[in-house]
């Protein structure tokens, strides 16, 4: 990761921590609050504009550096063990994707079948996989990074396919809050990158968004998950209906 995506990284957490948001920044810099989210997503910061957000916080931006060098220690990634151990205990699981979603302890153990000493067990083992940090009075700070990922085909990816994929598209999205698109359309090699490029920044503004709702009492917010897929494909009725087998290999 370079060092400008983990010196924004770092602001943005600061500003979490102070309860700072966009519109505030926006106010700072003179600019619309689409302007500063634009910024953040293109992490185009000109120094001027960062030194104008680090006083804000009341920082200078040597303490912003200070601060994004200790973060660098953060859990990207856990081990296909560690994996494991998390998709075979659902209780553990659950506990830790809510405080990856950055729920309070109290709010889980209120809302979930999980009493305060076998949440607090829990918590002690997430703390030794390092996913958080176990402070005084059952309090928990994260300790994955903004850039946490699962391992590729790993048992976090395979308990996805074999017990959440099926049963998250089992669903006509016409309700309340629901929503679905399929497109298709015959395009090049660098309209595919280009889309997943789309697709990822898309995936970081939910990512933003959760941060920013974290403001917000428990009853305001919802598990909300977002799926988005593309790949070179076509329907096997389709393929079944070739005359020659298509031989074009996309990579």
């Amino acid at each position: 990761m370079s060092q400008t995506r983990s010196l924004i990284d770092t602001l943005k957490q600061e500003l979490r921590k102070r309860r700072i948001n966009y519109r505030q920044v926006a106010e700072a810099l003179e600019l619309s609050e689409t302007s500063v989210k634009r910024l953040f997503s293109d992490e185009a910061f000109s120094i001027k504009r960062l030194e104008k957000v680090c006083a804000l916080l009341d920082l200078d931006i040597s303490d912003l550096v200070h601060l994004m060098e200790k973060n660098i220690e953060l859990t990207a990634q856990l081990s296909a063990q560690q994996e494991q151990e998390l998709v075979s205990d659902v209780k553990l699981l659950l506990v830790a994707l809510l405080l990856m979603n950055r729920l309070e302890f109290t709010d889980i153990i209120a809302t979930y079948d999980i009493s305060e000493t076998e949440g607090i067990r829990l918590l002690a083992r997430l703390d030794r996989m390092k996913l958080i940090e176990l402070q005084p009075g059952n309090r928990v700070k994260l300790m994955v990074s903004p850039h946490f990922e699962w391992i590729p085909r790993g048992p976090m990816q395979k308990f996805f396919e074999s017990r959440v994929q099926f049963e998250f598209l089992n669903s006509s999205f016409t309700s309340a809050g629901e929503f679905r698109v399929f497109a298709s359309g015959m395009i090049s090699r660098s309209a595919n990158a280009e889309m997943i490029r789309k697709m990822q920044h898309l995936a970081k503004e939910m990512y933003d968004l959760n941060i920013e709702s974290e403001a917000l009492p428990l009853e305001q917010r919802f598990g909300t998950s977002l799926l988005m897929a593309i790949r070179p494909w076509e329907i096997q009725v389709f393929q079944d209906l070739r005359r020659d087998e298509d031989r074009r290999v996309f990579g």
